[in-house]
C-alpha cells in the first residue's frame, strides 16, 4: 500500500476521539447500540460497491487466549512488539490503547472500496488523483461504551497540533482532522459507529448508505457469508469477499506493474462466487478457515476424499508431508481448464516434448495415468551416508490400480539410469525387492520398489529407502506431534500438508545460521510452535473448505 494511505492508520484513533469530542453531548444522551456491534451491523453502513471487508474483533478476552501458549520469552516478545506498535500509533499524544481506547471500542470493520475518480473541482485534487491508483479504505469503528468514549474525547480535546474543520452532509457532521500526516475524515452515526477514511467522499458515501442507499450487507452473496461466517472459537478477524471475480479484477487494475486480466483468467475466477475466511484461537493454537462458494455451473473442481492410510508408510522422523488423492484426475482437470488459455496450453506441449526427448516417456500415459490413488510426498530426517550433509532425504509413495503401467515406467527409468553410468542393482530391504541407483563414491542416490501389491515408492537416498521399506519403527501417524497438528483438522478431507516445526527449526539453525545466526527472538517464536497443518474438504460441488492450524505449545509458565 502506498505510504500516503498507509499513514492513514496512524492518526485513526486520534481522529476517533476528536469526533467523539465534537459531539460529546450527542453521545451522552443516546443509548448504546450493542446489538449493532457485529459484522452484519457494520456491513449495513459500508457502501455496496466495497470490494471486500474485514471485521476485527477487539474483545480483549479473545486475544488474551494467546497467553496460554509459548515460552515466557516468546510471550514477552509479543507483548513488547504490541507495546511498541501502540506507542508508534499514538506518538502524537499521551494516549494509551489499554487505558483510553480498549474500554469503549467495539469491533472494527475495514472495507476496501474502488478508487474515487479525480475531479477538477475537488478541493483535495492531489489526494483524489492518487486515489485513482489505490482502493479507498473505510473504517467502521463500533462504540460499546458511550461514557468511556466521552471521557476519551475530553482527553483528546486537550491535544495540540491538530487542526479541526467541520462540515455538514445529509444531517451528519463530518470532522476533518489535519495532523502531522494526511487529513483524516470522520463522522459519528447515531452513537453506535464512527466512520473514518482518508477521503471525504468515502465518508459521504457511507453516510449515503446509512440513510438508505444499498449496503455491503445487501450485496448479492454477502448476507450469507456475513451471517454464517466461519466456525471458529474466539474469532479474532474475518474477511468477506462476496463477489470474488469482480474484486480480483478491480484489484488487479490497481497494480501499476500489473496487466489487465485475460478473459480466460476472468472466466476461471468466476468459478468462485464468494468466500469468507477467519482466524481464531482454540486449545490447539491459531486456526484459520476459508469457505469458498463455487458456481456449480462453471466450476470444474473435482474433490475426492483421501483415506490418509498412506501416512503410515512414513516414519515418525518425517519433517514435512504432503498427501492427496488421484494426481491423474487433477491433471485431467488442469488440462480441461487450460485448454482455452494459449500460454498454458503451449507450456503443456513443451513439457510433453521435453519429457519425451530426455526420458523417452509419455507425460500423460507413462507418468500421470497410473497415479490414480492416494499419494504422499515427504521429507524425512536422516544423518546417514551422503544425506548426513543435508540432514534429510525424501520419498514419494503412490497407491495405484494400474501396476502394469507403473512397472513399465520404472523399467524405462532404470534403463535410462544405466545409460547415465549409474549402477542399477536389486537389494532386499525389509523383505521387499528394492531397486537402487548407485553413483561411484556416493552410494545410493535413488531407490524404488513396491511396498505391497498396489503401493510403490521412490526415495532419495538409500537410508530413506531402507526406512520406508522396513517400516518397523514408530510411524508418522503414531507420532504425538503429528496427532497434535492434524488430529483436530476436519475429517474426512482431501489430504494433508504437515510440517514439524521442531525438526524444521533444527534445519534452519543448521543451514541459515552458518552464514547469519538466527536471533534469539526468532528462535523463541519458532520454539513455541509444534507444527503447521493444512487440509481441504468439500461437502458438495458448490462448497470448498480449507483449514489451517498453527499448532502452538502450551505455555511454559503453566
Amino acid at each position: 500500500m502506498p505510504e500516503s494511505k498507509s499513514k492513514f492508520l496512524v492518526p485513526v484513533v486520534s481522529a476517533v476521539i476528536v469526533v467523539a469530542g465534537g459531539i460529546a453531548a450527542y453521545l451522552y444522551f443516546k443509548n448504546p447500540g450493542g446489538n449493532n456491534l457485529t459484522p452484519m451491523g457494520s456491513a449495513k453502513i459500508v457502501p455496496a460497491n466495497a470490494l471486500m471487508a474485514t471485521y476485527v474483533n477487539t474483545n480483549a478476552e479473545s486475544w488474551q487466549r494467546l497467553q496460554q501458549f509459548g515460552t515466557q520469552q516468546a510471550q514477552d516478545l509479543v507483548a513488547t512488539r504490541v507495546k511498541d506498535f501502540q506507542q508508534d500509533l499514538f506518538s502524537d499524544g499521551n494516549i494509551s490503547y489499554d487505558t483510553d481506547i480498549k474500554p469503549w471500542i467495539g469491533g472494527v470493520m475495514i472495507a476496501a472500496l474502488p478508487p474515487t475518480p479525480a475531479t477538477a473541482t475537488s478541493t483535495e485534487k492531489n489526494t483524489s488523483i492518487q486515489a485513482e491508483k489505490e482502493p479507498n479504505i473505510l473504517l467502521v469503528v463500533g462504540i460499546k461504551d458511550k461514557i468511556k468514549a466521552l471521557n476519551f474525547a475530553n482527553k483528546l480535546k486537550q491535544q495540540k497540533n491538530s487542526q479541526i474543520q467541520e462540515s455538514e452532509y445529509k444531517g451528519q457532521t463530518i470532522i476533518a482532522r489535519q495532523g502531522s500526516n494526511q487529513p483524516t475524515y470522520a463522522a459519528v452515526l447515531n452513537n453506535t459507529h464512527i466512520l473514518l477514511a482518508p477521503e471525504k467522499q468515502t465518508v459521504e458515501k457511507a453516510i449515503d448508505t446509512y440513510t438508505g442507499e444499498p449496503s455491503f450487507a445487501t450485496k448479492e452473496g454477502a448476507s450469507s457469508i456475513l451471517t454464517k461466517g466461519v466456525d471458529l472459537q474466539n474469532t479474532l478477524a474475518q474477511i468477506y469477499i462476496p463477489d470474488h471475480a469482480n474484486a480480483a479484477e478491480k484489484l488487479a487494475t490497481l497494480n501499476p506493474q500489473g496487466r489487465p486480466l485475460q478473459p480466460e483468467t476472468i472466466a476461471q475466477l468466476k468459478q468462485v462466487k464468494s468466500l469468507v475466511a477467519g482466524i481464531g484461537i482454540d486449545d490447539a493454537g491459531l486456526r484459520f478457515k476459508t469457505i469458498v462458494n463455487l458456481d456449480p455451473k462453471l466450476s470444474k473442481f473435482q474433490y475426492q476424499s483421501s483415506p490418509a492410510k498412506i501416512v503410515s508408510k512414513f516414519p515418525s522422523d518425517t519433517i514435512a508431508l504432503l498427501t492427496g488423492q488421484n494426481i491423474n484426475g487433477s491433471w485431467q482437470t488442469f488440462l480441461e481448464q487450460s485448454k482455452d488459455t494459449p500460454e498454458i496450453k503451449q507450456g503443456v506441449e513443451q513439457a510433453r516434448g521435453q519429457i519425451k526427448q530426455f526420458f523417452n516417456l509419455d507425460l500423460d500415459k507413462d507418468i500421470f495415468s497410473w497415479m490414480n490413488g492416494e499419494f504422499a510426498l515427504g521429507a524425512v530426517k536422516s544423518d546417514q551416508g551422503w544425506l548426513a550433509n543435508l540432514g534429510f532425504g525424501g520419498a514419494i509413495v503412490f497407491d495405484t490400480s494400474d501396476r502394469k503401467t507403473a512397472e513399465a515406467t520404472f523399467t524405462k527409468l532404470d534403463d535410462l539410469a544405466k545409460k547415465q553410468s549409474l549402477n542399477v542393482t536389486q537389494k532386499n530391504m525389509g523383505g521387499k525387492n528394492i531397486t537402487e541407483w548407485d553413483a561411484p563414491f556416493q552410494g545410493s542416490l535413488i531407490a524404488h520398489g513396491w511396498l505391497d501389491q498396489d503401493t510403490v515408492f521412490v526415495a532419495i537416498g538409500g537410508p530413506i529407502a531402507a526406512t520406508i521399506a522396513d517400516n518397523k519403527d514408530k510411524t508418522l501417524d503414531q507420532s504425538e506431534t503429528f496427532k497434535a497438528v492434524t488430529g483436530s483438522l476436519q475429517k474426512p478431507n482431501g489430504g494433508y500438508f504437515y510440517l514439524d516445526m521442531e525438526k524444521t527449526t533444527s534445519l534452519i539453525n543448521r543451514f541459515v545460521a552458518a552464514d547469519q545466526p538466527v536471533t534469539s527472538d526468532i528462535n523463541a517464536i519458532l520454539g513455541s510452535i509444534n507444527g503447521f497443518g493444512v487440509t481441504v474438504n468439500s461437502t458438495d460441488k458448490s462448497t470448498f473448505q480449507m483449514e489451517m492450524l498453527l499448532a502452538l505449545k502450551p505455555s511454559s509458565s503453566k
